[in-house]
C-alpha cells in the first residue's frame, strides 16, 4: 500500500468469513415500509441488502480479534482481558482511572446522572441523540455551538466540526457556575461526521481550565478523527496518528469511547478520567446498573476484542483505506448531483434530503421520505436525521431544521462495488426526485426522534 505507482486503491485486508447479504423484491419491501410504518428501524435486517443504518457494531473483526474471543477470560473480577482493556486504554489515553461499559450510552448515563441536574447546562459542538437525551434525562440543557461554517453544507472547510470558542467563552463567563462539563465531540457526528482539529481543542482546553470547567471528549470515533488531522491541519502531516490521538486525550479531563466505533467490536465501551473521586462515585453507580468495575456487564471475551480494537483502529493503513473508501463515495454521488454535507467526514455520507426534494416542505419529512424510498428502491438501509440546526448563541431561537440522510459505513465490511451500487440507486430517484410523495408523521418522540416514529404517506 507505500507504493503510490498505481491509480487502483485497495482494502489493506482480505475476506476471511463472509456472511450472505439480505434479500428483497421491491414488491416486499412497499409492503414492509407499510407494516413498520415507514420507520426503518423496525424493518427486519434480514429483508436489508446493503446496511448503512448505523457504523456502531457493525463493523468486521479482525482475524486477531476472533482469536481474542477464545482467549478472553470469564473470570468476574479482575481478568486478563480486563487488565490488557484497563492498559491499551491508559496508553492511548494517559488518563488512570478506567470503567468499563457495554456501551458508549451507559458511559453517558452514568456520568450525566452524576453531573448532570436542573439548571445546569452541558455545553458541546455537538451532540448526537442519545447522549442529548440523556442530558436531558438527567434533568440538565443541552447546550450545542459550533462553527457557523459547521451550518453551511456546500462549505469546503476541513474542520467543520470545531466548537465556536467565542461562544465557549462568553458562555463560561456568565453561566459557568452552571456548566458542570463541556463535551468535545470527535469526530462531529451530528453536524456531518466533520472533525475537530488540534487546535480548537487546544483552545477549548485552554478556555475550559482558565473557567476551571471539567473538559470531557467523546471520543468514538477519535482514530479516524486523529487521521483527519493528520490528513488536513496545517503542522500535522508529519505526525503519526497515535501521537496526535494521545494529544487530544491528554488535553482533556476525562473521556468516553464507545467500542462499537473506533474500537472496532460489536459491543462495549469505556469511561476514562483523571479524577478520582469522580471515578469512585461512577464505579458505585456502575455495580447498581451495569456490574463489577473490571467487567462493567461485559463478558471476558469482548473485553479482550476491545483492547485490540482500540490499538486496530490507530492502523494507519487502514485509516487511509477508511478515509478513502468514504471520500470516493462521496464524490460518486457528488458527480451525479446528489446534494451532501461537504467535505465527507471520518464514518459516513450525508445527504441533504431538502436540498434533493425541494418541494417537499418540512411537515413532509424529506429525510423520511429519501431514506424510505431508497429502501424501497434499492434494499438500502440509511437513516433519516430531522433535528434543529443546533443555537449558536444564548437566547437565539431555533429557526430551521436539518432534513439529512446518513449513510454510515460499518468498517471493513463492505466494497467499492457495494457503494457504486448505490450511487446507481440515488441516481434512478434523482431522476424522478419531483414524482416522489412526502410522508406524514403519525406520532412524536421529543427525545429519539428516528428510533420511535410513526409515518404514512401524504398522497
Amino acid at each position: 500500500m507505500s507504493d503510490n505507482r498505481w491509480k487502483t486503491a485497495f482494502e489493506p485486508y482480505r475476506a476471511k468469513t463472509i456472511e450472505p447479504l439480505g434479500e428483497s423484491t421491491e414488491i416486499e419491501r412497499e409492503e414492509l415500509l407499510r407494516q413498520c410504518d415507514y420507520n426503518l428501524f423496525r424493518i427486519p435486517a434480514e429483508k436489508v441488502i446493503i446496511d448503512l443504518l448505523t457504523d456502531s457494531g457493525t463493523s468486521a473483526l479482525s482475524a486477531e480479534q476472533r482469536a481474542g474471543l477464545e482467549r478472553g477470560d470469564e473470570s468476574y473480577a479482575g481478568s486478563r482481558s480486563w487488565l490488557h482493556l484497563e492498559s491499551t486504554v491508559r496508553d492511548i489515553t494517559d488518563m488512570r482511572e478506567i470503567i468499563p461499559v457495554h456501551q458508549g450510552r451507559a458511559a453517558e448515563h452514568l456520568l450525566f446522572s452524576e453531573l448532570g441536574d436542573e439548571g445546569k447546562r452541558i455545553v458541546s459542538n455537538g451532540l448526537f441523540d442519545s447522549t442529548r437525551a440523556n442530558i436531558l434525562a438527567a434533568g440538565a440543557e443541552p447546550w450545542e455551538i459550533p462553527i457557523l461554517e459547521g451550518l453551511i453544507f456546500e462549505r469546503n472547510d476541513p474542520f467543520k466540526g470545531n466548537i465556536d470558542t467565542l461562544s465557549l467563552e462568553a458562555e463560561l463567563k456568565q453561566n459557568g457556575d452552571n456548566v458542570p462539563l463541556v463535551v468535545m465531540t470527535i469526530t462531529n457526528n451530528s453536524l456531518g461526521g466533520h472533525p475537530v482539529s488540534i487546535r480548537n481543542l487546544r483552545d477549548a482546553s485552554e478556555i475550559c481550565r482558565h473557567y476551571k470547567t471539567p473538559f470531557f471528549l467523546d471520543a468514538c470515533r477519535y482514530a479516524e478523527n486523529a487521521f483527519l488531522i493528520q490528513q488536513r491541519e496545517p503542522g500535522a502531516g508529519g505526525r503519526p496518528v497515535e501521537d496526535i490521538a494521545r494529544e487530544a486525550f491528554q488535553l482533556a479531563d476525562g473521556c468516553w469511547i464507545s467500542a462499537k466505533k473506533d474500537g472496532l467490536s460489536s459491543t462495549g465501551g469505556v469511561l476514562a478520567l483523571r479524577d478520582q473521586d469522580l471515578a469512585q462515585r461512577l464505579r458505585e453507580h456502575l455495580i447498581v446498573v451495569e456490574g463489577y468495575p473490571t467487567h462493567g456487564g461485559l463478558a471476558g471475551r469482548d473485553l479482550e476484542c476491545i483492547a485490540l480494537g482500540l490499538r486496530e483502529s490507530l492502523d494507519e493503513s487502514y485509516l487511509k483505506h477508511r478515509i478513502g473508501q468514504i471520500e470516493a463515495f462521496a464524490k460518486g454521488l457528488r458527480d451525479i448531483g446528489v446534494p451532501i454535507i461537504e467535505p465527507p467526514g471520518g464514518h459516513a455520507v450525508f445527504i441533504d434530503a431538502s436540498a434533493m426534494f425541494p418541494d417537499l416542505s418540512i411537515d413532509l419529512h424529506p429525510a423520511a421520505t429519501l431514506a424510505c424510498e431508497i429502501f424501497r428502491t434499492g434494499g438500502i438501509r440509511g437513516v433519516a436525521i430531522s433535528a434543529p440546526v443546533p443555537r449558536r448563541r444564548p437566547g437565539q431561537a431555533d429557526v430551521s431544521r436539518m432534513e439529512l440522510v446518513r449513510f454510515a459505513i460499518p468498517r471493513r465490511a463492505y466494497t467499492q462495488n457495494h457503494l457504486d451500487f448505490i450511487i446507481e440507486v440515488l441516481e434512478d430517484i434523482l431522476r424522478r426526485a419531483s414524482a416522489v410523495p412526502g410522508l406524514r408523521r403519525l406520532d412524536s418522540n421529543e427525545h429519539v426522534n428516528h428510533f420511535g416514529a410513526r409515518l404514512e404517506p401524504a398522497g
